[in-house]
């Protein structure tokens, strides 16, 4: 019997009605200008708060995947711990997870592959209440075909070891790589969107060590993505920028938000 993890943030971060949200994302993504021929995405970096401040940001990486959506069949997600404090990579025990969309199956056999890893652990209480991954998941619902993730929450770890995983799971063609990051928080509009300007530019030179914690709460996976693009002699192309004083929020403490193509 398959285990289902049910989602945390359902009619919080995102409408808990799956016609409702089918048709925010639907509109979501088809508010995201024609960019022309790009170079199709390795790995997006898409923002993780509710719909309504992020989601047309996050729209702006997931757009992206549209020519090649058929090809995929496996995302590795990687997002920051919210809520427990762990040392490691914690994945879950559960077989399948859950959104008002339906069920994505994990991919039991690349999470056996990591196995040998010591900073990799189940960890299911690294999941329980947490949004980072659970709100990019509906996005991938509605692109894609049949495809399985591999769900991981990343605590505290060195840069390093999070790149060793995302080696270990870089894959072909069939593999997508999200990373799950907001970028500054509770800054005035101004201040924040100078320090998301050179959050921005860290990310486009491929330079993990001008990330913290307070320029974006995905840091560390974040970091252990641009070392293993770094390797591979990849490039960066923003695609979004913005924070919630331009979405649906106030501009004395606002929230950035990236979205970013890696190929």
């Amino acid at each position: 019997m398959s285990i289902d993890r049910q989602p945390a943030v359902a009619g919080a971060f995102y409408p808990a009605n799956p016609a409702v949200l089918g048709r925010q994302v639907d509109d979501l993504l088809a508010g995201v200008a024609d960019s022309g021929a790009q170079p199709h995405p390795k790995a997006l970096i898409a923002p993780h708060a509710g719909y309504q401040y992020s989601g047309p940001i996050a729209a702006s990486a997931y757009a992206q995947l549209a020519p090649i959506a058929a090809r995929i069949r496996r995302v590795v997600l990687l997002g920051p711990a919210h809520r427990l404090p762990f040392r490691g990579i914690a994945y879950p025990g559960a077989d399948r997870l859950l959104t008002p969309l339906g069920a994505v199956g994990l991919d039991r056999e690349a999470l056996a592959g990591l196995a040998d890893l010591p900073q990799v652990l189940r960890l299911d209480a690294a999941f329980d209440g947490e949004h980072c991954l659970e709100v990019q998941l509906p996005f991938l619902q509605r692109l894609l075909g049949d495809f399985r993730v591999v769900p991981l929450i990343v605590g505290a770890v060195e840069t390093e070891a999070v790149a060793e995983v995302i080696d270990r799971l870089w894959g072909g063609d069939e593999t997508l790589i999200v990373i799950s990051s907001d970028l500054s928080h509770y800054h005035d509009y101004a201040t924040a969107t100078r320090l998301d300007r050179a959050t921005t530019r860290a990310i486009e030179h491929l330079e993990p060590a001008a990330l913290d914690h307070h320029a974006a709460c995905g840091a560390t996976p974040l970091a252990g993505l641009l070392v293993a693009a770094r390797r591979r002699a990849m490039q960066v192309r923003t695609l979004d920028l913005r924070n919630s004083g331009d979405t649906a929020g106030p501009r004395d403490q606002v929230v950035g938000y990236g979205a970013y193509a890696v190929f």
